[in-house]
């Protein structure tokens, strides 16, 4: 089957995350993606670790660059200057996450490429947007969790039950474990992305496309920012609890920990029944989710009475029984070998240029007509480079050979 994106070429000049991710998913779409980057060096995380696999290759970048070509050019100097402006000719989306002003000051910016070619799709992404008081700081995901708010909200509650709600928020912060704002931030880019080539399909125009870590957070806060807008109070830090949902979260078993997510009050009388605890059902504190939120205090104590009662499969079989939402708290390795991962095809091998084979997680989307695939493994620094430069632009052997000596290739 035909690749949905198997027409459009991509340049992708980001380094470490959010643009990567990005242009990986682009890739995983069938886009042709030429990776750009700097001779010697390359991409930031090729040299974050380790872990590397033995041909030296890191797994954070394994992680976010599949399904791409890796061209290295120095943007520094005019020949690669110029290099980059004819494959601009060729190419339908280009991505870069420097320092806003960075490529305009290299005469390698949006106005500057859309006179090349008017249709190209350019996305910026950057920390804080080219807009706004801190449009010129550098973004990197950790900042901008603990600036967004994120980080306000995540991590244990300190001192056990001990405001209006049962809860504190007054233990230090946590980031979460993933760089979810790049993640996030790269998700939007490609769905701006998208959304600009189906209007190029239909005007001929392209455009640029701004993407900021910081909107990206703020966008990902929803039902919590919501709340604040409405109440005007500042949400409490819940731990493994939810704030408006309950009992919504983890439970301490015999021989581990279950995350249990009774989402109405069908699930909580199904509980009740399932425990022997029928009176929870009609008592007014528990009732409604309204009721049991106000009084989670009272409830949840009852509950971890019960529940550490036995192991943690007996209780997911039982609760699954039921129709009440939960799940075991797996590490990641268990996460990768679950038969549900192992069914959905989520962890794949592919081999690549020098033999080596590389797991890496797989695809997310599944497409019956275009589905998604992983067809090239991560590439070394520069492995494309001579085949780029030859196929596409037309040099010479002896050409590139005097490009790479001069440090431009």
């Amino acid at each position: 089957m035909p690749a949905a994106l198997s027409d459009i070429t991509v340049l992708d000049l980001s380094r470490v995350l959010a643009g990567p991710y990005g242009t990986m998913i682009l890739g995983d779409l069938g886009a042709e993606v030429i990776k750009i980057e700097q001779p010697g060096a390359g991409d930031d995380t090729r040299h974050w670790g380790p872990p590397f696999t033995d041909s030296g290759q890191s797994a954070y970048f394994l992680s976010a660059n599949r399904n791409k070509q890796s061209l290295t050019l120095n943007l520094k100097d005019e020949r690669g200057k110029a290099i980059l402006r004819r494959l601009v000719q060729q190419a339908d989306v280009l991505i870069e996450n420097f320092k806003v002003g960075t490529m305009t000051r290299l005469g390698l910016g949006y106005d500057d490429l859309r006179q090349i070619n008017p249709g190209l799709v350019y996305c910026a992404i950057t920390g804080y947007g080219q807009s706004g008081p801190y449009h010129e700081r550098p973004g990197y995901d950790t900042v901008i969790q603990a600036q967004g708010g994120v980080m306000s909200i995540t991590g244990p509650v300190k001192d056990g039950l001990s405001n209006e709600d049962g809860l504190s928020n007054e233990d230090e912060p946590f980031k979460v474990g993933v760089a979810i704002v790049d993640v996030t931030a790269g998700m939007h880019a490609v769905i701006a992305i998208l959304a600009a080539l189906h209007h190029r399909a239909r005007s001929g125009e392209g455009q640029f496309i701004d993407i900021a870590l910081f909107d990206a957070q703020l966008g990902w806060l929803v039902n919590v920012a919501g709340s604040y807008l409405v109440s005007e109070t500042p949400p409490a830090r819940y731990g493994n609890a939810h704030g408006t949902i309950v009992p919504y979260q983890t439970f301490a078993t015999a021989d581990g920990h279950l995350m249990l997510a009774v989402g109405n009050d069908r699930q909580f009388g199904a509980l009740c029944r399932l425990l022997g605890r029928v009176e929870w059902i009609d008592d007014a504190r528990f009732a409604t989710n309204p009721a049991r939120v106000t009084h989670r205090a009272e409830l949840i104590p009852l509950l971890a009475e019960e529940f550490v009662c036995a192991p943690t499969h007996i209780w997911i079989e039982r609760l699954l029984d039921v129709d009440v939402p939960c799940g075991p708290v797996n590490d990641i390795p268990a996460a990768l070998a679950d038969p549900q991962t192992v069914a959905r095809n989520m962890v794949q091998s592919v081999v690549d240029s020098q033999g080596e084979t590389i797991r890496l997680v797989g695809p997310v989307a599944k497409m019956t007509q275009t589905p998604l695939r992983i067809v090239s493994a991560p590439p070394y620094l520069g492995e494309h480079t001579q085949a780029i430069l030859q196929e596409r632009l037309g040099f010479s052997v002896a050409e590139i050979a005097r490009l790479g000596e001069d440090g431009v290739v």
